[in-house]
């Protein structure tokens, strides 16, 4: 690989397959795949790794290494692992490497949770007889502030549900939302988000101007 793997990307690929894919996926799936990204941003992002089964499994609460062998495989077998080479036994490393996984233009992900937040402000709407720029109108300076500071420290799950809670009650559709998002999240090679470069940032005011 190229270039070194982001955790961003990872995140969100994986998650992009769980929704496209959730007949095949368990819970340990996700810690088994999460504690992998973990342990390599650790090893500051080698390529390729030992990944020991003794420490994952107990990281993880897996008590099984039957559970924990058929979890890895999955992962494997699926692309988000790459196996470099096969431990002797339980007691000894794997040696894996991350990021076979690409992200896909289209995401099963991004249609949920913006169909979900949509719905969920028409029916707050409806149930309250106010619209959803008045519930989440801010009040104080503090909440104002997150305008010129704040944002510089959200992670891209609190940078996600803001654009939700400013484009609910705008014409902008799944395509340019989705877009917006992508573009804004782009890492730098220090893991900075686009985002987080800007001086300032005012969500909705951003979200006119692109839905321009």
């Amino acid at each position: 690989m190229s270039k070194k793997p982001n955790g961003y990307e990872l995140s969100r690929a994986w998650f992009d397959f769980c929704f496209e894919n959730p007949e095949k996926i368990k819970p340990n799936h996700t810690a088994v795949y999460f504690f992998a990204i973990e342990h390599c941003n650790r090893l500051a992002w080698k390529f390729k790794f030992g990944f020991p089964s003794t420490m994952a499994m107990e990281a993880i609460g897996i008590k099984s290494y039957n559970t924990y062998i058929k979890t890895l495989t999955d992962l494997v077998d699926w692309g988000f692992i790459k196996m470099v080479e096969k431990s002797k036994n339980q007691y000894s490393s794997n040696i894996i490497s991350l990021g076979g996984a690409l992200l896909k233009n289209n995401k099963a992900l991004d249609k949920a949770l913006i169909k979900h937040a949509t719905k969920q402000g028409e029916s707050t709407g409806e149930s309250t007889g106010e619209s959803i720029v008045s519930i989440n109108k801010q009040d104080n300076k503090e909440q104002d502030n997150n305008i010129t500071n704040p944002f510089k420290k959200w992670d891209i799950n609190v940078f996600w549900e803001n654009i939700v809670e400013s484009s609910i009650d705008k014409s902008l559709t799944e395509e340019s939302v989705k877009a917006f998002y992508l573009y804004w999240t782009e890492a730098d090679e220090k893991g900075k988000m686009r985002f987080q470069l800007e001086k300032t940032w005012d969500t909705k005011r951003r979200l006119a101007r692109w839905s321009k």
